[in-house]
């Protein structure tokens, strides 16, 4: 089922990472996602306000909608890891990551799964399914 909520946040294109700023909620497109060991990765730069709002409250919600209307929903706590394989994983999953990154190595990038995942699938005529 790991593979079906990656497959589908990939369909998408792009998906919304909540985050919490403060008491202001931020939302934002993201759209590298894998899965590895397990785990639904993703990517950021330690460079950026999201990450500075992840390691100060960790607790995120992602969405990802469907052309067909249904939708995605996970929820978990970001967890940040110097794993250098996933590193070099999302990369290979990723090929715009070395134009925007550099490489796996480069100081800014940085990989989070998030722990205690949940994932429900929405559609409008039936109860939410859970994908995990």
């Amino acid at each position: 089922m790991l593979q079906d909520v990656v497959k589908i946040m990939r369909d998408c294109g792009a998906f919304y990472l909540a985050t919490c700023d403060g008491d202001q909620a931020r939302v934002r497109p993201f759209g590298s996602v894998m899965a590895y060991e397990d785990k639904i990765w993703f990517c950021t730069g330690n460079n950026k306000p999201v990450y500075d709002q992840l390691v100060a409250y960790p607790k995120v919600e992602i969405c990802a909608l469907q052309e067909n209307g249904d939708w995605l929903r996970l929820c978990g706590k970001a967890v940040f890891s110097d794993d250098m394989g996933a590193k070099k994983a999302m990369f290979e999953a990723d090929e715009s990551l070395p134009e925007i990154y550099g490489s796996p190595e480069g100081k800014e990038f940085v990989v989070f799964y998030l722990d205690g995942l949940t994932a429900k699938l929405y559609h409008e005529e039936d109860a939410p399914k859970d994908m995990l």
